[in-house]
């Protein structure tokens, strides 16, 4: 292994953990514009510091764990959460030669399985708890994660179709003429729907419904156990616009502004729509946000996936 090779292995996870806590802290500066009202102004200039006051209020809290909870799952769930949002950015290519994993030829299957395993974070978390809030939480989470997978796997085909290739190098590349959002934005919107869903983020954050099952499959989470959670969900935010950057917005790619800050921009541009979209829709029903899945967007998904597989063929044949 390279001293490079060392030094992203080591830099990027803490980048991106520090990037999910000021992203705390950008919500609440864009939730206070958009509703017309001051954010948080009080700490620091602006109220920068708001996230350093309490990501350090959330360390020094009591780490508790439950006498009536499953102690070691308990505690390795809020772990695994963590673990695969962050090995997800590995096979992330912030430029042609950026990317910790290198040009993984599967990596978008890598991104699926790693999202895939996250199910097991929040239905562990929900069983160990041992409480009633908590299990239904993670019942709830599971059955979301696992049925929006279906759906987000299938928006992908057509990229994949277009790319010829699971390679994420392969698929910016793919894109140097024409971003994928416009063949494929049938796609992009069960992608992008699918994605909300994945994070648990408002409108679709039903399994942490507060008015419904207190704080969800983390009802019994305190200390940085909690933390680890928060962090989580902040970071599956940049991986899912990170993602959407990639596949349809032509990555790094764009004109005479450096290829990483052209990546920075289009990201930050998809995580200020996640919050613009908590800051303007409702909540639905969970039986509504069920069947929005299996009756609407997994037939979106599979018109998109015959449609771009015909028009790929009658392009070949002529």
């Amino acid at each position: 292994m390279t001293y490079p090779a060392l030094v992203a292995i080591i830099l990027t996870p803490l980048f991106i953990l520090g990037l999910a806590t000021v992203l705390t802290w950008v919500e609440r500066r864009l939730l206070g514009l958009w509703q017309d009202r001051h954010g948080p102004n009080r700490v620091g200039p602006g109220g920068m510091f708001q996230a350093v006051a309490d990501g350090t209020k959330i360390l020094f809290k009591q780490d508790w764990v439950p006498p009536f909870a499953d102690r070691g799952v308990f505690v390795l769930a809020p772990a695994i959460g963590m673990m695969t949002v962050l090995l997800s950015f590995a096979v992330i290519p912030v430029t042609l030669r950026a990317g910790i994993a290198g040009d993984m030829n599967v990596g978008l299957l890598f991104i699926l399985g790693m999202m895939g395993l996250g199910v097991y974070a929040v239905v562990l978390a929900g069983w160990s708890s041992n409480s009633k809030f908590a299990l239904l939480g993670g019942m709830r989470a599971a059955a979301q994660m696992i049925s929006y997978e279906v759906f987000m796997g299938l928006s992908l085909l057509g990229v994949i179709m277009m790319a010829g290739s699971f390679s994420l190098r392969d698929i910016v590349a793919a894109q140097d003429r024409l971003w994928f959002i416009i063949p494929q934005c049938l796609g992009f919107g069960v992608f992008m729907l699918a994605g909300i869903a994945e994070t648990h983020r408002l409108p679709f954050d039903l399994p942490e419904g507060e008015n419904e099952l207190g704080a969800g499959f983390h009802t019994e989470y305190s200390g940085m156990k909690f933390g680890m959670f928060f962090i989580a969900e902040y970071a599956g935010i940049v991986l899912i616009s990170s993602l959407v950057t990639t596949l349809y917005l032509g990555g790094w790619r764009g004109p005479l502004l450096p290829p990483v800050l052209w990546f920075a921009l289009k990201t930050a541009g998809m995580v200020a729509f996640f919050i613009l979209l908590r800051a303007s829709l409702p909540r639905p029903r969970y039986d509504q946000l069920m069947a929005l899945g299996w009756k609407v967007l997994l037939p979106l998904s599979l018109f998109n996936v015959m449609a771009t597989g015909t028009i790929l063929m009658l392009r070949a044949s002529l």
